[in-house]
């Protein structure tokens, strides 16, 4: 080959093509992989500054930095309502948003598997470009690995976000008190039954749907209320029962909730009776706990209602002074039970 002859390189087979560990080498087909899928559907001007970091604008004066990271490892990768691309997305944007913080800027590694279908990959980043646009946030940064076939599941992501929060506090999981509202944004269990009937090919009357979805507009309307918020948190693995077992504990008080005023669809139930799972214990996507004084909880849950994300918001519960950190429920006949930490794990491979 004469000295400045270009190298043909074949493109990309997005129909049919998989990906090969020439794909994670650092080589020319690492490149190609990156301009063809990830650059082309991500793009923006931060992404498109090409370096191994990205350069950012300094957030507004008077602001704090919020930052978190979460790994994604779903199975299956596509499910009803969503996939591991747009969850990947939602994840780290609630994680900001349940800190009260505006979100800027996230960064996604792939590990990929030797022989995954490029299509479902180009499905997958496809699905992160619209779930990132439509929250207004953009991806600026990422990195790509390959492992041997048989030593991955497809696909994992990584993303870590950037956001930031102005004001004096933010929401915290040590700040509940005694007194307090407890406040629930809608059904529960929706993300994990969906990715259960999905692995079990159940059918119901109804299909189950994820409720994965980006928080943060619905926080954004929450703090607007001047309500005191005191913690915000999504309950995500471990579900709701698991969540307020660890505010309870950071906070170092006890809770009592009203098992009637707990919203489930009636095809989770349906789904977890037959799987014999508890509600309480399943994970959510698109969900928020919030713990506010007392006196502001109806103008926060009219708020809340207002929003499209949260139209079935409920005070479930309240907060009391509890030195053994128990969760209790007063149950639909009249008793009371013990709600307790989640034991092993009900639902692998859900987030």
């Amino acid at each position: 080959m004469s000295k400045g002859q270009s190298v043909y390189v074949r493109p990309l087979d997005l129909k049919h093509g998989r990906v090969d560990m020439s794909h994670g080498s650092g080589g020319r087909a690492s490149a190609q992989l990156i301009e063809t899928v990830f650059a082309a559907l991500l793009d923006n001007e931060y992404l498109r500054q090409g370096n191994d970091g990205a350069v950012l604008p300094l957030p507004p004066a008077n602001s704090r930095l919020v930052m978190s990271t979460d790994a994604h490892v779903v199975s299956p990768l596509f499910f009803p309502g969503g996939d591991i691309g747009s969850l990947s997305v939602h994840g780290t944007v609630n994680d900001l948003a349940m800190m009260g913080a505006h979100p800027l800027w996230l960064s996604a590694s792939f590990i990929l598997e030797e022989g995954f279908a490029l299509c479902d990959l180009q499905r997958i980043v496809s699905s992160m470009a619209q779930a990132a646009k439509a929250a207004g946030v953009a991806i600026v940064t990422g990195d790509t690995k390959v492992v041997e076939r048989g030593k991955g599941d497809g696909v994992y992501i990584s993303t870590t976000g950037v956001g930031y929060v102005q004001g004096v506090t933010s929401p915290s999981g040590d700040r509940a008190r005694a007194g307090d509202a407890i406040l629930l944004s809608g059904t529960i269990g929706d993300h994990g039954m969906a990715i259960m009937s999905q692995r079990e090919g159940l059918q119901f009357e109804s299909d189950i749907e994820s409720d994965s979805a980006a928080l943060h507009e619905l926080v954004a309307v929450m703090l607007a209320t001047g309500a005191d918020i005191h913690v915000l948190r999504d309950p995500t693995r471990g579900g709701l029962a698991t969540t307020l077992n660890e505010i309870a504990r950071q906070s170092g008080v006890g809770m009592v909730l009203d098992e009637g005023s707990i919203p489930v669809h009636r095809q989770v139930v349906a789904a977890c009776e037959f799987l014999g799972l508890d509600p309480l214990y399943i994970a959510n996507e698109g969900k928020l706990i919030a713990v506010c004084a007392e006196a502001d909880a109806e103008q926060l849950i009219n708020a809340m209602h207002a929003h499209p994300l949260a139209p079935l918001a409920a005070v479930i519960g309240t907060v009391i002074a509890d030195d053994a950190c128990f969760v209790q429920m007063k149950t639909k006949l009249g008793g009371k039970r013990m709600v307790d930490w989640l034991n092993g794990d009900q639902l692998p491979r859900i987030c």
